[in-house]
């Protein structure tokens, strides 16, 4: 019988079963069809996939005889459609792009496929090549692989080495946010209408609650302590909170709280701003061959307080529907997209600052690759291999997770509380009331896991 919990995850995958299938209307009802030789695969609609719609047919089908019919939605559309199809087991796709929020709780629900026994007989996929921190983020509670990542990141500090110099200011190697705070001050106005920072500001669980999940983490806060108990307005918390919200507020860019991603990486690849602390995946943009700041930026590790290290760990990977009916194909498929002879497709075709990397080891040491991202390549491979899911910042708790908690209910915490932390960014209420409101919707979720 389920638990409470679960039923209460299913009621949620029913809501957005139901959005998923009004969706689909828009995006192609269906995965296509379906056969011994053709393959089914719902992903997200970005860059890296669309190089990788693009490459497909004259690759992967051309040696194998495999047809793959895509489906790539936005990121919120298509985890709303992956939700109805694995919780269905509906076998309508075969393969979809999950991340390692995802895995645990869809390997928990039986709806993946275990792929242990496909890596053991594949050789030259080299799973020992794909970095330590993303096989274990891909492996569920039972020590089984459930996943094969597509591309890995990290977050770091990116910063404007010619303005800097200009201001005579030196940026550690590993910045505090008490440095970077200070930093922002200093290179505010530096140049007409530049800000010092940019942070997302922007609600949503994958938007603000990520980089501010890891300033709190580092200044010794946490979302649930050990025993479940919501810690949204310890000392803690509220200190890290404050902090972000007074930083964006005084060196940040008018209109903090609707800037996401998207807006921070305009802010500073228009040269608004001086500083951004986000995604290690940025880099590709901001070295570019058309980006105005290619060649001017320095990259550092993620700032700390007091941990050794804060960066966040994410990856778009390849998971396998239990119940696909193409399994030995669907596993080529992966193994194809996940490989280092991709990766060289990519490099060679497309670009080597194009490649999906944040995965493997080999990739850090391909002269080509190294070329074109020296700037940023040692650094981001550094922030990936001190990530530690399980114990990101100074107390133990209760679920895996960096910048979010490995808990099916936490997209709906997450976002419902990002509302207050934006709202406090805009000046609409205080740090203090926006937590108040947050650790009652949390401690409604702790109270069910308590139980």
């Amino acid at each position: 019988m389920p638990t409470k919990r679960h039923r209460h995850f299913m009621m949620c995958i029913g809501t957005a079963t139901a959005m998923a299938v009004l969706l689909g209307g828009c995006a192609g009802a269906g995965g296509g069809s379906s056969g011994p030789n053709t393959l089914n695969v719902l992903m997200v609609n970005n860059p890296q996939m669309t190089d990788l719609q693009k490459l497909t047919a004259d690759h992967f089908t051309r040696e194998t005889g495999i047809k793959v019919n895509f489906t790539v939605l936005p990121e919120n559309d298509v985890r709303d459609k992956i939700s109805q199809d694995f919780a269905n087991q509906a076998a309508q796709y075969d393969i979809a792009t999950i991340s390692n929020y995802e895995v645990p709780i869809y390997a928990r629900n039986q709806w993946l496929r275990p792929l242990d026994d496909y890596v053991a007989k594949d050789t030259p996929f080299d799973q020992k090549d794909i970095l330590q921190p993303l096989t274990a983020s891909l492996t569920a509670e039972d020590g089984k692989l459930y996943a094969e990542p597509f591309y890995g990141e990290s977050s770091f500090l990116m910063y404007r080495e010619d303005v800097f110099a200009e201001k005579g200011l030196t940026m550690p190697a590993r910045p505090t946010w008490r440095q970077v705070a200070a930093l922002a001050a200093e290179v505010s106005g530096a140049r007409g209408g530049m800000k010092g920072i940019c942070l997302r500001g922007l609600p949503g669980w994958g938007e603000v609650v990520a980089p501010l999940t890891t300033v709190v983490n580092t200044m010794g806060g946490t979302w649930f302590d050990k025993d479940w108990k919501a810690r949204l307005t310890s000392p803690e918390f509220t200190r890290a909170t404050e902090f972000y919200v007074d930083l964006v507020r005084e060196h940040g860019p008018a209109g903090a709280a609707q800037s996401g991603y998207a807006e921070c990486l305009n802010n500073f690849v228009q040269g608004r701003t001086a500083m951004w602390y986000d995604a290690t995946a940025a880099a590709g943009s901001l070295e570019a061959a058309d980006s105005p700041v290619r060649g001017k930026v320095g990259y550092v590790r993620a700032p700390v307080d007091r941990t050794t290290a804060s960066g966040w760990l994410y990856t778009w990977a390849w998971g396998m529907q239990k119940a696909s009916r193409n399994p030995g194909n669907a596993w080529r498929f992966i193994s194809w997209a996940s490989s280092r002879r991709y990766e060289e497709l990519v490099g060679t075709e497309i670009g080597w600052a194009d490649v999906p990397a944040g995965k493997r080891l080999s990739t850090y040491r391909n002269p080509a690759y190294l070329k074109d991202a020296a700037a940023f390549a040692s650094v981001t491979r550094s922030a990936l291999e001190s990530a530690d899911p399980g114990n990101p910042g100074t107390q133990p708790r209760p679920a895996p997770g960096i910048q979010f908690v490995g808990i099916p209910e936490f997209t709906d915490l997450g976002t419902r509380v990002s509302r207050e932390i934006s709202a406090a960014i805009a000046g609409r209420q205080s740090v203090a009331e926006a937590l108040r409101t947050s650790q009652a919707l949390a401690e409604r979720v702790a109270e069910e896991y308590r139980k």
